[in-house]
């Protein structure tokens, strides 16, 4: 399935959002509560060779470093261009991932990185299973995952990272049992901050679809540990979203790429836009009381 078939011709920006450098629902007030977290998520980079994309990406993490000095990252997949078609072959993968440690290292390895997997991410057209590069593991390999899904811990707020890369697109029971468990071990007065590559609930995917088959049993999970989870990030359908539903945040963060770095189709509101969401990055704010501070920025490059 071509990319532009894959991604629908329906998109949406939730009612009231001014795009750019615009302050977004917090979920609870802040109030005098002790902000601990300043966090960039950025989701959907697509790095390739082409369009300048390499520099325009430096720029982008230098925009974020120096406006925004956030504490760490998280990456919300889809980090290469795309290593998923039948047409792609070992150099061309290997060319992706190098371009995207080149952009990552021009910030001098001083920012921590978690990341989740994307659908465009693995080579399944390795020779075989047994190949280094097949699939996801060399992904994780390449992004420094601990596992294909991990939590970290910062203070009082952990981030889950998850992955959606499943026939149906949902956790296999496997990652299902220990996301339960997880949240049942995470300590009270302590918060949740979850990431998958797909969304959960958003109106992206009312619209077009890409979202977790499983958000029916992950809304009731969440829900059960409603004092713990406040935050649910995810990328892919390349539009910005949000979703507030039993006091958790569902932010779908547009993407970095925009319209993977071209000028744009018909359909663009701006140049290199997907549709009305221009290209960009989310930046988190996390408080010592739980409250979340979200704001999509357009980087403009």
């Amino acid at each position: 399935m071509e990319r532009r078939d894959a991604l629908k011709s329906l998109a949406m920006v939730a009612g009231g959002l001014t795009l750019g450098n615009s302050s977004l629902h917090a979920l609870e007030g802040a109030g005098n509560s002790k902000k601990v977290w300043t966090v960039a998520h950025i989701t959907d980079v697509h790095i390739r060779p082409d369009y300048d994309a390499p520099n325009r990406f430096k720029n982008s993490l230098r925009q974020i470093v120096k406006k925004h000095k956030p504490d760490f990252f998280l990456n919300g997949g889809d980090s290469i261009y795309d290593a998923s078609y039948n047409s792609v072959v070992r150099d061309r993968v290997h060319q992706l991932w190098n371009i995207w440690d080149d952009c990552w290292n021009s910030l001098g390895k001083k920012y921590e990185i978690y990341s989740c997997i994307g659908n465009h991410d693995p080579w399944w057209k390795a020779p075989n299973q047994e190949d280094e590069m097949y699939g996801k593991p060399y992904v994780g390999k390449r992004l420094n995952m601990p596992h294909r899904y991990f939590r970290v811990q910062k203070g009082n707020w952990h981030f889950i990272m998850l992955d959606g890369n499943n026939k149906g697109i949902m956790l296999d029971e496997e990652q299902m049992q220990w996301l339960e468990k997880e949240l049942a071990l995470i300590p009270a007065d302590d918060y949740v901050a979850l990431m998958s590559h797909y969304p959960v609930l958003s109106a992206t995917v009312q619209l077009q679809g890409g979202g977790h088959s499983d958000f029916r049993k992950l809304k009731d999970l969440f829900y059960q540990y409603k004092d713990k989870v406040r935050l649910f990030l995810s990328g892919h359908n390349h539009l910005l979203d949000e979703t507030i539903y039993n006091k958790v945040t569902y932010c779908s963060s547009g993407a970095v790429s925009g319209h993977w770095w071209e000028p744009g189709s018909d359909e663009s509101a701006g140049p290199g836009w997907f549709k009305q969401t221009p290209p960009g990055y989310t930046i988190l704010k996390l408080y010592a009381n739980g409250s979340v501070e979200h704001d999509y920025h357009a980087h403009g490059f």
